[in-house]
């Protein structure tokens, strides 16, 4: 047996996407990093080993403009490029390459940490070093370090250092949340074994082993969606062990899950109600996908009203959206819906404080083990948010080392810092600007070879018949007067609009009606319709049109997707559990949706001219869309030839650092494995070609040419340091998109 010590400023123990996200934050900010992961290979759920599709805010494209960026955008976009077959071991490649890219990380696999030496009362308390077991290596490593972050799941190691914790669900009383228990109790939610089919080509024949199950004498095929075709996540409700300990008795769990799978493969190719005679198995997971075990205490525990209300905390620092999705105790045996949903009407907030021990004080958590109610809980564990979360964890690590302080100290004195910090990385957060005082964009004035000025999309690829309301998504920046819609119809009629606000500026459902009107419909083909609907907003934001139904009516649809722009449909029947009874049914959010309208707006002409996509959009400080695109878009580069964007100052400035951000569309939804497929490998609105050049004794200078560009952020070098007044970004081309278009453009003196 070897025994070593590694020395780093943060030890990050658990390799999962939060626990990922957390090494590279931390490694990005300068300090260096010890990852620490029990298994093989890097992704938890997400990994080969387990294969749980990567969900998050989009809610598989329930809320709009709600993909994660920073780390995990990152991974998201490589993906989709390198992987777009959603091949398990090629997710598992881009999640190993996002972590070997850091120098300042050092990655340990296959190490178990069961030790941890830690000190002081159970108020206050501070740990010293980790130890793990490098399994196939004999090697024993003690980990010492600053800073540590348990993102294990299970929280592991916050447990072994006396942190405060619970595990279970709360009563009603204690944050009066309408979907916790009257009593609390030790229930979870249960863990989860997927399998993988395939059709061989020719006949199959499956014979159960002796330990499999026989479905047909549960619940189980009169409750749950059995179908041939199916596999990997399609079977998410084979769960069990909620009214379990979902650690302790694992192994019991596992084989629970096993004689299911066996028993439901046998029910499909045995029971004779399939058509899969040529299906066989390919894969059968061996370790379940635990769902919930310790829950940490923080300064702040999250709850089910924080959700809901989507509360601005202003040491926000991360975001979530997929809905309070809690499951039934029994699992797979319940008689109950597998799940029940309630969602907020968009994306909601997550507190810096959730992400630290009460009583650790140099002990951070991201994951499934914030500090969260197990209502809560039911939308901040997907893995897209645990890993904003490890993002925010990572940095605040980070900032904790440089400062030499706690992490509680970092949100009462560095708050702006952080968030700041993690803005200039580009990290999902909403409705924060950019205010970092090194960005010299900020202090430039802002001009362009052109600006997108009439919003409008006039392309028809298809009709669509008006049989139901639909809603169509506008910014508006100053006023809006009148709409034109391009329709036809089999009869004279009436055409209803109405416009109304959308409420909070993250939202995007109608919230307030503001004006409605109605036209006379002559019948005729491919007309255009004007309606009068003028609203002037006191701030820029969106409107959200509503076309009433009307039966003699079809609208045009085109196929050229406009930034800003999107189509909604209203269901007749929200499409919520049956199971949440009083609880929001007509949820908004669920009520309107894009379903096949993705990329497809409706044919429309808005009145007067727009400002939201002007130059000065560029350097506003929003990176992500909040009440608008927020970003500068060119007229078209076909008709027009390249673009460009230009940055001014009254004296010279000097430059060494460029930071670009270009639109990767956070509202297409991409996944990691094969809940769908996107039609494109790469964003069609990225810029692909550009040049960044200085103005210079006359002329323009070339300082740097980028070709063949797929990424959403682009860090610059300067190589020497340069000296001008005027900077300016050439779009040459972009990746399928006819405008260019640019989130944020930032300047500075030094790439530190």
């Amino acid at each position: 047996m070897r025994n070593e010590t590694v020395n780093t400023d943060i030890t990050v123990i658990g390799g999962g996407l939060a626990g990922v996200c957390a090494a590279v934050a931390a490694a990005r900010s300068g300090q260096t990093v010890a990852l620490v992961q029990n298994r093989p290979v890097l992704g938890g759920n997400s990994s080969s080993e387990v294969r749980v599709w990567v969900c998050g805010a989009t809610g598989h494209g329930t809320n709009r403009y709600a993909r994660e960026t920073g780390i995990m955008g990152e991974m998201f976009v490589e993906n989709q490029y390198r992987n777009p077959e959603g091949n398990p071991y090629g997710w598992d490649l881009v999640v190993l390459e996002t972590v070997l890219a850091e120098k300042n990380i050092q990655l340990f696999l296959n190490t178990d940490v069961h030790e941890v030496e830690a000190s002081g009362d159970d108020h206050e308390r501070k740990i010293h070093s980790v130890t793990g077991w490098m399994m196939g290596s004999e090697r024993r490593i003690r980990f010492e370090s600053e800073m540590f972050l348990d993102c294990t799941g299970d929280g592991l190691v916050g447990f072994l250092a006396g942190a405060k914790h619970r595990i279970g669900r709360e009563a009603k009383h204690e944050y009066n949340e309408d979907w916790a228990p009257e009593e609390a109790d030790d229930i979870t939610l249960g863990s989860t074994i997927l399998f993988y089919t395939k059709d061989a080509g020719h006949p199959v024949r499956y014979i159960a082993p002796s330990f499999a199950k026989d479905i047909t004498k549960t619940s189980i095929p009169i409750k749950r969606v059995i179908r041939s075709g199916d596999s990997g996540c399609h079977y998410w409700w084979i769960e069990w062990g909620g009214e379990l300990d979902t650690v302790h008795e694992n192994e019991r769990i596992r084989d629970e899950l096993w004689s299911a799978i066996y028993g439901i493969w046998d029910y499909i190719k045995n029971s004779g109600k399939f058509d899969a005679d040529t299906m066989t198995l390919e894969w059968v997971g061996s370790i379940p996908g635990k769902r919930e075990f310790r829950r940490f205490v923080g300064d702040y525990v999250l709850n089910q009203n924080d959700i809901i209300a989507q509360t601005p905390f202003e040491d926000r620092i991360a975001f979530g959206g997929w809905s309070i999705d809690l499951h039934p105790p029994q699992g797979m045996y319940s008689t109950e819906s597998g799940s029940k949903h309630l969602y907020a009407d968009g994306n909601y907030h997550i507190p810096f404080r959730s992400l630290y021990s009460v009583n650790v004080s140099n002990l951070m958590f991201a994951g499934r083990n914030i500090s969260a109610t197990h209502v809560a809980f039911g939308t901040t564990r997907v893995m897209a948010t645990c890993a904003v979360i490890g993002e925010a964890a990572g940095t605040g690590a980070a900032l904790c080392v440089q400062h030499h302080t706690t992490p509680r100290e970092i949100y009462r004195q560095h708050m702006a810092e952080l968030q700041q910090l993690m803005l200039r990385h580009d990290a999902s957060i909403i409705g924060l600007a950019n205010q970092d005082l090194r960005d010299l964009a900020r202090s430039a004035s802002v001009t362009a070879s052109s600006e997108l000025r009439e919003l409008a999309v006039t392309t028809a690829s298809e009709v669509f018949p008006l049989t139901s309301d639909v809603g169509l998504l506008l910014p508006i920046d100053r006023e809006m007067t009148k709409i034109g819609l391009l329709l036809d119809a089999s009869v004279s009629t009436k055409l209803e609009v109405e416009v109304w606000d959308t409420g909070k500026a993250e939202n995007y459902v109608p919230y307030r009606l503001q004006a409605q009107a109605v036209a006379e419909v002559n019948a005729g083909e491919h007309q255009w319709v004007e309606v009068q609907l003028p609203w002037k907003p006191e701030i820029p934001q969106n409107a959200f049109l509503i076309v009433k139904a009307n039966g003699d009516v079809s609208l045009h649809l085109s196929h050229t997707p406009m930034t800003g722009v999107l189509s909604f449909i209203k269901s007749v029947e929200p499409r919520v559990s049956t199971d949440l009874e009083n609880h929001q049914p007509d949820q908004p959010v669920i009520q309107w949706r894009m379903s096949k309208l993705v990329r497809k707006p409706f044919c429309f002409r808005l009145y007067p001219e727009t400002q939201a996509y002007a130059a000065e959009k560029a350097v506003d400080g929003y990176m992500r869309p909040f009440g608008g695109p927020h970003l500068w878009m060119s007229q078209s580069l076909r008709e027009y030839g390249e673009q460009w964007l230009e940055l001014q100052w009254a004296d010279a400035i000097s430059v060494q650092e460029v930071q670009l951000t270009f639109n990767d569309d956070v509202n297409e939804d991409l996944i990691n494995l094969h809940h769908h497929r996107t039609p494109f490998e790469i964003i069609p609105e990225l810029v692909k070609n550009y040049r960044i050049e200085a103005w210079a004794e006359g002329v323009w200078t070339l300082l740097h040419r980028e070709t063949d560009n797929r990424k959403r952020t682009r860090r610059h070098s300067i190589f020497g340091t340069v000296t001008t007044n005027r900077l300016r970004l050439v779009v040459e081309s972009t990746n399928g998109s006819d405008y260019a278009e640019v989130v944020e453009v930032r300047v500075y003196t030094s790439s530190e």
